[in-house]
């Protein structure tokens, strides 16, 4: 594209077809659809991620999603107890 704007948006609703309902910042929704770079490394989008897309000026209605936001806080991992671990015994 090239006279694209980028934008910065949230996943609202997963559509059928790799398609998905976009909120913009204004609160405008947009329909958007994934980039070949995202199909190709099996980027997975759900609902409540925050996404970058390329709009054309032409059509402020459809958007291409190139970039999927990484999310602020670190995902928490739940902690697994160590006890009852015995080192592995060995047979010569």
């Amino acid at each position: 594209m090239s006279d694209c704007v980028e934008v910065e948006g949230k996943v609202v609703s997963v559509l059928p077809g790799t398609m998905f309902r976009v909120e913009l910042p204004n609160g405008h929704m947009v329909l958007a659809h994934i980039s070949g770079k995202l199909r190709k490394n099996f980027i997975k989008l759900t609902v409540g991620d925050r996404v970058k897309m390329e709009m054309t000026p032409q059509d402020i209605e459809k958007a291409r999603i190139v970039y999927r936001m990484r999310s602020s806080e670190p995902a928490a991992r739940p902690s697994i107890p160590k006890a009852g671990f015995a080192p592995r015994k060995t047979f010569r």
